[in-house]
């Protein structure tokens, strides 16, 4: 299983919206924003190792995007699990901590959303 994760989700809503639902996303998982670009609509965040009172053993840093794709928009997310001083993890990484994570995260923003995925 690779360290590092890439998702794309198709939504109906405007960037804006689904920008704003990332930011929620994160804050509901408890991550720390990194780097916030609103006109570009990109989002850099840390997450700790537990969320929502689970302990996934790693931090895992997520980026991301919100893109114009046809009519509607696609939320771009690429994750990456961190070692202990934060620096991207290169082996020994706990496997499925990356893949749950951004789960959560992509979870959280269908419903914020209020719609899943196209």
């Amino acid at each position: 299983m690779p360290y590092e994760q890439h998702r794309e989700a198709g939504y109906a809503q405007d960037a804006e919206t689904i920008f704003k639902a990332g930011l929620k996303a994160n804050e509901a998982l408890g991550g720390q924003i990194v780097t916030n670009t609103p006109a570009k609509f990109h989002l850099e965040v840390k997450m700790p190792k537990t969320i929502q009172g689970k302990v996934w053993g790693e931090r895992t840093y997520i980026t991301f995007e919100v893109r114009a794709q046809g009519e509607g928009r696609l939320a771009v997310v690429d994750a990456y699990p961190l070692d202990a001083i934060e620096r991207k993890l290169m082996f020994g990484a706990r496997k499925g901590v990356t893949e749950g994570v951004v789960g959560l995260f992509m979870e959280q923003l269908e419903q914020l959303l209020g719609a899943p995925a196209k």
